[in-house]
């Protein structure tokens, strides 16, 4: 037997809970389109952001470590992975539409800049008279406007509950302004799956920052020990696992901490869901507060490690060292590029020719989605005079 569209959701409607988004009442594209035979809307937005330049370029693209530093710590691909699969693996566990939440997490880090929050900051203040710089917000322009895959349409065309979950994704690093929102605030809160991927990243870059952070010898294990939640981690692995070497004891604990979060996430959201009964995403969007939440208990013990990671791994000299080469890079480039649009590739400049927006935010989508190497070799070949 075929398993075409219409088979999946209904499959959807039989075995997802009643407060997951159905993909067969999606509010649609932008652009009108004929629905796929065999896969459901939301499988059609995972399978275009996986096929996009910008998902590939994540593989070059700053997590905290730029990617000449070691091919061991995350990049903005491997953290998006990490991402996608914590969601889908807590969307699976509540019942939520695993499809929504999938394409969410692999679309989320689209806009992201070369170098990491560092580019983030510095295209922020380079285009403060042009309107800013928000990766949420340039994530959304990836898939609207800069992709350009299909004759009949600019962008890739996703449903406006994808869309929807890029531009609301909300972080302690995520926050699009709010008159970025207007069209997708129709409801105080997002979807159920869309709070899922908020949660999964916090998740996956406090647990994985933890692992590169040792690896890279910026802090070490007797300091974590101030941390209660790594306490009662290391303590777990040791009641369960002996005799084990270093590294993998330090693989376990990571294993271990992020199932400890999994785990409160899903008693916690099951007990919010209960409490409130909640039998519609539609209740879901329009309660006062998220729905997918950690316990009090986790959120504390959340926070002492956001603290430790600010102060031992965020701010150590290195990484701020890189943090201000990366701003002198692009600072660069942005001004060249300004001041001499002659030197940007023919696309760029057809953009520039016809008008499509204001230079400085053309300039800003062509460097916003560098990876770290193409910018320093763009770089070079401006700056250097023996390169071309």
């Amino acid at each position: 037997m075929i398993i075409d569209r219409n088979i999946q959701e209904k499959r959807e409607r039989e075995y997802l809970a009643p407060y997951a988004f159905l993909s067969q009442n999606s509010a649609g594209r932008k652009w009108n389109e004929t629905e796929c035979k065999y896969r459901t809307a939301f499988q059609r937005d995972r399978d275009r952001v996986i096929h996009s330049k910008a998902f590939r370029r994540l593989e070059y693209k700053t997590q905290v470590f730029a990617y000449y530093e070691g091919d061991h710590y995350r990049t903005r691909l491997t953290h998006t992975l990490e991402v996608a699969q914590i969601a889908r693996s807590i969307a699976q566990y509540i019942g939520a539409n695993e499809d929504l939440t999938h394409a969410i997490a692999l679309a989320h880090d689209l806009g992201h800049t070369p170098f990491g929050h560092a580019g983030e900051k510095s295209l922020h203040r380079l285009m403060e008279d042009f309107g800013g710089f928000e990766h949420n917000r340039q994530s959304l322009r990836v898939v609207d406007l800069l992709e350009t895959r299909y004759p009949d349409f600019p962008g890739l065309n996703l449903t406006f509950e994808t869309r929807a979950g890029i531009i609301r994704h909300t972080t302690r690093y995520d926050q699009a302004p709010e008159e970025m929102l207007s069209q997708f605030m129709t409801t105080p809160q997002p979807s159920l799956e869309a709070q899922i991927v908020n949660i999964a990243d916090e998740v996956a870059y406090s647990c994985h920052d933890i692992e590169d952070g040792l690896r890279s010898g910026f802090f070490n294990e007797h300091d974590l020990a101030e941390l209660g939640m790594w306490e009662e981690v290391t303590r777990l692995v040791k009641e369960k696992l002996n005799l084990i070497d270093k590294d993998t004891f330090i693989y376990q604990c990571i294993r271990f901490l992020i199932d400890l979060f999994i785990r409160d996430l899903v008693d916690q959201t099951e007990q919010l869901l209960e409490m409130h009964d909640v039998i519609g995403s539609k209740q879901v969007m329009e309660a006062d507060q998220a729905t997918v939440s950690f316990s009090r208990r986790m959120n504390d013990l959340k926070a002492q490690l956001d603290v430790f990671l600010y102060n031992k791994f965020y701010t150590h000299y290195k990484i701020m060292r890189m943090q201000y080469k990366a701003d002198r890079l692009l600072s660069d480039l942005f001004a060249e590029y300004s001041h001499r649009p002659f030197q940007l590739p023919p696309g760029v400049q057809r953009r520039i020719e016809k008008g499509e927006d204001c230079l400085e935010r053309i300039v800003c989508d062509y460097i916003a989605g560098m990876t770290d190497r193409f910018a320093l070799n763009e770089h070079r070949k401006l700056f250097l005079p023996y390169e071309y």
